[in-house]
């Protein structure tokens, strides 16, 4: 049974960039956002029900999910978001656990931004590793990576768990306030950490 670190972070935090570093040292990575790309993409295993539910305007041009006009319908209709989530999560749940079997890593970093609120995924963890930042900076990073307004990426933020509780429900916090290689010094030593963990709980 692979040793699994549940990676997370709020929107802009720079999970991906922690879980790149994680990659580079040797971890197996298993994205949970990365499969959710790959269920919308055209030909996707998720798109004949998003059309049966949503109707073929979910659909963008290259025949993908059409995501801004998705993200745009289920932040403005709750009940649209359960609908939407309720197709791609167990889904995404399912091939997440089968890559996390098929791991041949010391230990796996599985990154599911929506970990605290999601008690399914905490209960295959053994470690929750949150990446943190201020506010402004998630606002700066993903309006520059995104093209969002600051007021459309407080209201993503508003609709994730509080920055307070998802650092009381982590193991372990990388400081991303800083540069890349302030970023990259964090993960070498629990990369070390976590290498120990694996070790033990395998003898």
């Amino acid at each position: 049974m692979a040793f699994v670190v549940g990676l997370t972070g709020g929107i802009g935090s720079g999970k991906s960039r922690a879980a790149d570093a994680f990659a580079a040292l040797g971890a197996e990575v298993v994205d949970t956002d990365a499969i959710a790309h790959q269920l919308t993409a055209p030909g996707g295993a998720a798109l004949g029900a998003i059309v049966e539910t949503f109707g073929a305007e979910a659909l963008g041009a290259d025949g993908a999910m059409d995501r801004s006009r998705m993200r745009e319908r289920v932040f403005r209709d709750p009940a649209a978001r359960q609908q939407l989530e309720a197709i791609l999560h167990p889904m995404i749940r399912i091939e997440s656990q089968r890559r996390v079997a098929a791991a041949r890593a010391p230990y796996v970093v599985l990154v599911v931004p929506l970990l605290v609120e999601s008690p399914g995924y905490r209960d295959r963890v053994k470690r929750v590793l949150v990446v943190d930042c201020p506010e402004e900076q998630q606002l700066g990073r993903v309006g520059t990576r995104s093209n969002l307004a600051p007021a459309e990426v407080r209201r993503i933020i508003a609709t994730q768990v509080p920055r307070a509780r998802r650092l009381a429900a982590a193991d372990d916090v990388i400081d991303n306030s800083g540069d890349i290689e302030a970023l990259e010094a964090q993960v070498l030593g629990l990369h070390r950490r976590y290498l120990e963990l694996a070790r033990a709980a395998q003898s």
